[in-house]
């Protein structure tokens, strides 16, 4: 019987990096299935920053998964990083996809959004899950407690305003979006609160 899992921590957790060997494993036992994401960093491919990528489907907004897995049928399973990108009803199509497919979905997402808050498809994974893992590699802030909180820097500054969704790669803090130096910083929920990112 197939199973929606969905496994979910903060950046630098792992997330990626199991969603490859996932589908690594399970390809190399001669099981088909697809690799999606949403707003990588890289493009329409999975990537990991231990180095190691996949191509992958790009998940629009107007992309139904159920339709999707069917288009592929058969296939096995479906690794789907970067869920928390990912509409509620995308969410739910995941979900048919395991109950009237029986295709197995591998699901990766932050918990928490910028603000300290839910994304959309996050919290519809939590709802809707078979199983829910927070992953166990855990981040630090700079202090050195663990890190339950990715804080978006704005030109040095942490910022708790703004579009929910902004890509930016934490390891380029001079890379210019929108006009302003954006980069995410790990934080404890202390220092998050604080908007301390220890510099």
């Amino acid at each position: 019987m197939a199973n929606l899992r969905f496994s979910f921590g903060t950046m630098g957790s792992g997330k990626s990096t199991l969603a490859l060997q996932i589908h690594h494993n399970l390809s190399t036992r001669q099981l088909y299935g697809l690799v999606l994401t949403a707003f990588d960093r890289h493009g329409r491919q999975v990537t990991s920053r231990l180095g190691v990528a996949a191509p992958a489907i790009e998940v629009t907004p107007d992309l139904d998964l159920h339709a999707l897995a069917v288009q592929h049928w058969p296939i096995h399973y479906m690794v789907c990083d970067e869920v928390q990108f990912y509409s509620v009803p995308q969410c739910e199509q995941l979900a048919r996809a395991v109950d009237e497919l029986d295709v197995d979905v591998y699901a990766f997402g932050l918990i928490t959004d910028f603000r300290g808050l839910l994304f959309e498809g996050t919290k519809r994974m939590l709802e809707i899950a078979d199983e829910r893992m927070a992953l166990q590699v855990e981040a630090r802030c700079w202090c050195g407690s663990r890190a339950t909180h990715n804080a978006r820097v704005v030109n040095g500054e942490v910022t708790f305003e703004g579009e929910v969704v902004v890509v930016g790669d934490t390891e380029d803090a001079d890379q210019l979006l929108f006009g302003e130096a954006v980069r995410y910083e790990l934080l404890c929920r202390r220092h998050f609160q604080l908007g301390d990112v220890g510099s």
